[in-house]
C-alpha cells in the first residue's frame, strides 16, 4: 500500500544544519536526511571537491518527508525567513508516493 506525502528539499550552507534541524523537529516532522551538496547558483560555485578553510563552508541538501504539505511549507517558510537573506539557500517541494514507511 502506498501513501501520498510531500518531500521538502532544503539546499543551504552546512553551518545552518543544526538550526534547521531544530526547526524541522519543532514542526513535528519525524526525521530528515542530510547529504553533502555542491554546484553553482546565484551566489557562485560551491564545490565539496575543493579544499576549504573549514568544512563548515560546504553545502548540504536536507530532505524531509511529511504526510501533511502544510508542515513542509511551514518549515520552508521559517527557514527562508530566518536565514536566506544572509545565507545562500533554496527550498522546493515535491509531491511523492511513499511505498514503505513506518510512520510519517
Amino acid at each position: 500500500m502506498t501513501q501520498q506525502a510531500t518531500k521538502l528539499v532544503i539546499i543551504t550552507e552546512k553551518l545552518l544544519l543544526r538550526h534547521i534541524a531544530q526547526i524541522i523537529d519543532a514542526a513535528g516532522a519525524t526525521g530528515y536526511t542530510v547529504t553533502a551538496a555542491d554546484g553553482k547558483g546565484s551566489r557562485n560555485i560551491r564545490s565539496s571537491g575543493q579544499p576549504a578553510v573549514a568544512e563548515s563552508f560546504s553545502n548540504v541538501k536536507i530532505e524531509v518527508i511529511v504526510a501533511d504539505e502544510a508542515v513542509a511549507r511551514k518549515i520552508a517558510d521559517e527557514v527562508a525567513g530566518k536565514y536566506f537573506d544572509n545565507f545562500s539557500g533554496i527550498t522546493y517541494l515535491d509531491r511523492i508516493e511513499v511505498l514503505y514507511a513506518h510512520s510519517l
